[in-house]
């Protein structure tokens, strides 16, 4: 593509999209560019703390507790006191935790602020969905939830990056400069973003009010969490599956930060790309091929003998990710009545949150007792599974579903998908 075909396709990629959006936008690059705690608590724990790789399992598996928990929190959050207030409580709340994290010292007190970090952290994602599928057109979504991710992987790359450099300055300015740059965050939201909560319908004779129980009950969209949470089960293999097999079979932490990067470095320069190519494409046929490329990139894993064979599988399945992110999002919004959109994103969150427990639990038992191969095969049949439940789930999917109370939104239109 020419230079100026390459400015143009850039500049669609980008218009369109509300003021609101790009503030929003901004605020999640800010939030991910200082995320440094993350990539080096295991180093600060162990390193400098000299605590055992056990109890910064045990630090990991609370912060990840935490994010379960606020899963839910979030979404009600968002509903019943809108989606800025319930960012700006959770990003205040994550600023002064990380920063507290930084000075205890006590096994007990880390653990337990730990936790505090995870559960405030993750509180805000339910919101932050919400209000993009708020103000974003419906016929926009797939671009801005893939333009968000894309901030999201770009600033990870970043941070991730510096991560490295600040700690071998001082652990503690990593831990203030995240604090400041979430309250950073928090104040671009104050300034700069509006509230978006839809206006609550009047109540009607025999409407039902949206909880907890009204998504738990909503067969179809349980469905797909539950799909969700398999393949976020296969991605998450990436982070803790491939580096222990990399690691058993021979291969140095730097191979495995080599092979992983192939993934960040496909997400920043694909995602927009990508997005325009699927953005209007059938959201079905997207999610069942993503969830097999997913399963089958990491099955390939079974016969990688070499770095560069390793960086050929993390390709496969980093197309999954860049195909299922946004689709998968998008849908959630399509299966969600507009005035319970948050407690619908809270329960999808829940489906990664609990991914993010159980996948090192799984990863450590197969491989210890079974082999790495049998992990990498399981990733293929769970991959399957999940494809061929997006393609049952999905025979007929609503573009929007109605508001509570009878109301229904612009785009109630049920569509077939072959």
């Amino acid at each position: 593509m020419s230079p100026t075909g390459l400015r143009r396709a850039a500049r669609e990629s980008v218009s369109g999209l509300p003021p609101a959006f790009w503030w929003l936008w901004t605020s999640t690059l800010v939030n991910r560019l200082g995320a440094f705690v993350a990539t080096f608590m295991a180093l600060y724990l162990t390193l400098d703390r000299g605590y055992s790789a056990s109890y910064a399992g045990l630090v990991a598996s609370l912060h990840g507790l935490g994010g379960v928990v606020s899963s839910l929190g979030g979404g009600v959050m968002a509903d019943r006191l809108g989606r800025r207030p319930t960012m700006l409580i959770a990003q205040t709340a994550t600023a002064a935790s990380v920063a507290a994290l930084g000075f205890v010292t006590d096994p007990a007190a880390i653990a337990g602020v730990a936790f505090l970090v995870g559960m405030a952290s993750n509180a805000s994602r339910p919101a932050v969905q919400a209000m993009m599928a708020d103000i974003v057109r419906p016929e926009d979504r797939v671009r801005a939830f893939s333009l968000n991710y894309w901030a999201i992987n770009l600033g990870f790359a970043v941070s991730s990056t510096a991560a490295g450099f600040i700690a071998e300055v001082s652990y503690l300015a990593g831990f203030l400069i995240e604090a400041g740059m979430t309250l950073a965050c928090a104040v671009v939201v104050f300034a700069r973003v509006p509230e978006s909560r839809p206006a609550a319908p009047a109540r009607q004779a025999g409407a039902a009010e949206v909880g907890l129980r009204t998504v738990l009950r909503d067969g179809r969209y349980m469905a797909v969490v539950g799909l969700s949470f398999l393949v976020a089960l296969v991605f998450q293999q990436g982070s803790v599956g491939l580096p222990v097999a990399m690691g058993r079979a021979g291969f140095s932490p730097a191979d495995y930060g080599s092979a992983l990067a192939v993934n960040g470095i496909l997400i920043v320069v694909l995602q927009i790309p990508v997005t325009r190519f699927i953005e209007h494409r059938d959201p079905r046929t997207l999610l069942i091929a993503s969830s097999l490329l997913a399963g089958y990139g990491f099955g390939l894993t079974v016969f990688a003998g070499s770095v560069g064979a390793f960086m050929l599988t993390v390709c496969v399945w980093t197309l999954a990710e860049i195909v299922n992110a946004p689709t998968q999002t998008g849908l959630v919004v399509r299966l969600s009545p507009v005035h319970g959109r948050g407690r619908y994103q809270g329960v999808y969150t829940l489906s990664w949150s609990v991914a993010a427990l159980v996948a090192p639990l799984m990863s450590g038992t197969v491989i210890d007792r079974l082999g790495a191969q049998w992990l990498w095969g399981m990733c293929a049949v769970v991959g399957t599974a999940a494809g061929v439940g997006y393609g049952v789930v999905m025979r007929r999917l609503p573009t929007e579903r109605p508001a509570p109370g009878g109301m229904r939104t612009d785009t109630e239109a049920e569509v077939r998908t072959a």
